[in-house]
């Protein structure tokens, strides 16, 4: 008769010891990079979101003639769906608007509108990631 050889199959003791290390290594690596995602995540969104915002202003600028008196007039115009939320503030009344200055050769339909938005800003305190201030975007 044959002896039966009852071998199990499985991982060994070393083999376990090397798989946590090389896991432990990828994680030490991964965890720093991971650390700063949510921050970036929110100044794209941020910097997407005054793009849109300006690009707006613009085009409404470039239709009438004339700068939007708010952000509200963009959205009741046509040009934006809503007023966006400043990601880092997380309020959509936090935008800070710079209006154009009187030159004294307004048309008669510019004074009667008031003055008009040329740009529009984070009203965020703080600094991004690459040391510039929020407010200077």
């Amino acid at each position: 008769m044959m002896a039966e050889h009852s071998w199990q199959r499985g991982f060994t003791l070393i083999e376990l010891i090397i798989v946590v290390t090389i896991v432990g290594i990828l994680a030490t690596i991964a965890v720093p990079a991971m650390r700063h995602a949510p921050i970036r995540a929110k100044e794209a969104a941020l910097k997407a979101d005054l793009y849109t915002l300006r690009s707006c202003i613009d085009q409404f600028h470039g239709d009438r003639g004339r700068w939007p008196t708010s952000l509200e007039e963009l959205v009741s115009e046509g040009y934006l769906r809503r007023i966006p939320v400043d990601p880092i503030t997380g309020s959509a009344d936090t935008w800070v608007v710079e209006y154009a200055e009187a030159t004294g050769e307004e048309t008669e339909r510019e004074l009667e509108a008031g003055p008009g938005i040329i740009d529009v800003r984070s009203g965020a305190e703080g600094v991004a990631l690459d040391g510039t201030r929020y407010a200077d975007w």
